[in-house]
C-alpha cells in the first residue's frame, strides 16, 4: 500500500493525467467524487441528464442520418455531382470537428450550460437556412455552420459524463449512452425515407430545425450545471493551447484519440458510401436503404449494451477495445474482397451482412476509447474531449470524399477506405498505447475509487 501522498509510477496507467501534474491518493479520491455531493441527489438526476445527454450525443446522427437517403435527390434538385453533394456531409463533419476545439476550453472556463445553450441556438439558426438553400455552394456553407453549432452538443456531453463518472462507470454510462443515442441512426434514416415519400430533401432540414428547437428547450430547463466554478479554468486562449499540447505529450490518450479516430473514420466510411453503394449499385429503394441502415444500427445498440452490461468490469476495457479493432478489421478485409469480385458477383444480401458486423462492432471501440483516454484527465475534461471529438471527425471527414473517387458504380473505394483505417487503429492501439504493459490491477484500483464516489 504507497504512503499517503505519494506520487503515482505507473506512465501507462488509467490512473496517469498530464504530464508533469503530480496524481496523489487524495487527488485521485477527489477526481473521482461527482460535483453533486449526496448520493440521493446523484442518483436523482441520474435518469434525467442521462436521456438529455443522450439527445446531445444524438445531434450527429440525426443530422447525418436523416439526410442520408435524400443524397441521390439532392444531386438531381441542386445539378450537383456526388461528389460535391457529399461535400455536404464533409463540411458538417469538419464543422462538429473544429466547433470542439472551441467549444471545449470554453466549457472548462464558463462551464457546461453556457456554451451548450449558445451552440444550440447557432444550430437551429443554420439548419433553417440549409432548409431553403437554392444552391450546393450555400447548402456546403451552412452545413459547416450546422457542424460548428452542433459540436457543442457532442464535446460538452462527454465532459458532463467525464463531471459525474470515473473508471469502470464511466465505461458503463458511454455504453448507456449508445443505447440512447442510437435510437437515433435507427430511426432517422426511417424517418428521412418517409419524408421523402411526402416532400423533398427541404422538409428533412425543416424537422432537424424542430427537433434543435425541442433540445434547447429541455436543456434551457432541466440540465444542471456539472462543472463547479471552483473546478474551471481562468486561462483564455493560451492556456486552453498549453493543455491541449499537454494532454498530447501523453503517449496512451494520444494513442486512445486516434485508435477512436481511425475506427470511427471507417465507420463514416460506410456512412457516407452506403447510400450509392446500396441504392444506385445494388438498385435498393430509399426505404428499402433506410430500413438496411436500421437494422445495422440496432447491431450497433445490442453490442454496446453487450459491451456496457456484460464484458465491461469482467474483462479489460483493453481487452474488450483489441476484440473491436479485430472484427472491424476482418469485417473491413471481407467487404474489400467481396466488392472486388473475389468471389464472384454478390448480391445485397452478403455486403449488408459485412456492413452490419461493421457497424455493431463499433460499440466495442467507441465508448472504451473515450473512457480510456478520458481516464487519463479530470480537470481538463473538456480540453480533453474536445481533443477526442474533433480527431475522429476530422479523420472522418478527409475519409469522406475517397469512398466516391471512383464514381457511383464501385463499392471498392469504400472499403478500401475501410480497411485503411481499421488497420491504422490497430497500429496506433499496439505502438502507442501498449496495452500489454498496464498493470494487472490498474482497472481494479480504478474501479475501487469510482465506486466509492458512488455510494
Amino acid at each position: 500500500m504507497p504512503e499517503r501522498g505519494r506520487t503515482t509510477r505507473d506512465p501507462d496507467g488509467p490512473e496517469a493525467r498530464i504530464p508533469g501534474t503530480a496524481v496523489t491518493e487524495e487527488s485521485v479520491v477527489a477526481a473521482s467524487a461527482p460535483p453533486v455531493p449526496p448520493p440521493v441527489a446523484r442518483r436523482s438526476v441520474g435518469l434525467l441528464v442521462t436521456l438529455i445527454l443522450g439527445g446531445l450525443t444524438a445531434v450527429p446522427p440525426l443530422s447525418m442520418d436523416m439526410y442520408l437517403p435524400a443524397l441521390p435527390d439532392v444531386t438531381d434538385a441542386l445539378h450537383a455531382s456526388a461528389a460535391t453533394v457529399q461535400l455536404t456531409l464533409t463540411a458538417c463533419l469538419a464543422g462538429m470537428a473544429l466547433g470542439q476545439l472551441v467549444v471545449g476550453p470554453m466549457s472548462d472556463k464558463w462551464g457546461r450550460r453556457r456554451p451548450l445553450i449558445t451552440g444550440l441556438v447557432v444550430y437551429i439558426l443554420a439548419t433553417a437556412v440549409c432548409a431553403i438553400a437554392p444552391t450546393i455552394e450555400l447548402l456546403i456553407a451552412f452545413r459547416l455552420l450546422q457542424g460548428l453549432a452542433g459540436a457543442a452538443g457532442i464535446v460538452i456531453a462527454r465532459a458532463v459524463v467525464r463531471d459525474l463518472y470515473d473508471g469502470v462507470d464511466m465505461a458503463r454510462f458511454f455504453s448507456t449512452l449508445m443505447l440512447i443515442s442510437g435510437v437515433a441512426p435507427i430511426i432517422a434514416p426511417l424517418i428521412g425515407g418517409q419524408v421523402l415519400r411526402i416532400t423533398d430533401w427541404r422538409g428533412v432540414f425543416y424537422i432537424l430545425t424542430v427537433i434543435g428547437i425541442a433540445l434547447t428547450a429541455v436543456v434551457w430547463r432541466l440540465l444542471p450545471e456539472t462543472l463547479p466554478p471552483a473546478e474551471r479554468h481562468d486561462g483564455g486562449t493560451v492556456e486552453a493551447l498549453r493543455t491541449m499540447r499537454g494532454l498530447l505529450a501523453d503517449r496512451v490518450f494520444t494513442g486512445y484519440m486516434l485508435t477512436g479516430g481511425f475506427a470511427f473514420a471507417a465507420l463514416f466510411a460506410y456512412i457516407s458510401a452506403s447510400p450509392f453503394v446500396v441504392q444506385e449499385i445494388y438498385g435498393a429503394s430509399p426505404q428499402t436503404y433506410s430500413i438496411l441502415f436500421g437494422v445495422n444500427s440496432v447491431g450497433l445498440v445490442i453490442v454496446g449494451q453487450i459491451n456496457g452490461k456484460i464484458l465491461v468490469g469482467r474483462f479489460s476495457l483493453d481487452k474488450v477495445l483489441a476484440v473491436g479493432l479485430a472484427v472491424i478489421t476482418v469485417a473491413s478485409a471481407a467487404l474489400l474482397l467481396m466488392s472486388a469480385g473475389a468471389f464472384g458477383e454478390v448480391g445485397l444480401v452478403p455486403i449488408a451482412v459485412g456492413l452490419f458486423v461493421l457497424m455493431s462492432a463499433m460499440s466495442l471501440c467507441m465508448p472504451n476509447t473515450n473512457a480510456l483516454a478520458l481516464m487519463r484527465t479530470r480537470h481538463s475534461a473538456g480540453s480533453a474531449s474536445a481533443l477526442l471529438g474533433t480527431s475522429s471527425f476530422l479523420v472522418g471527414a478527409a475519409a469522406t470524399p475517397l469512398v466516391g473517387i471512383a464514381g457511383e458504380h464501385t463499392a471498392v473505394p469504400m472499403a478500401v477506405v475501410q480497411l485503411a483505417c481499421s488497420l491504422v487503429a490497430v497500429g496506433c492501439f499496439v505502438a502507442l498505447c501498449r496495452p500489454w504493459r498496464k498493470q494487472p490491477d490498474a482497472m481494479a484500483g480504478t474501479r475501487a475509487g469510482s465506486k466509492g464516489a458512488g455510494n
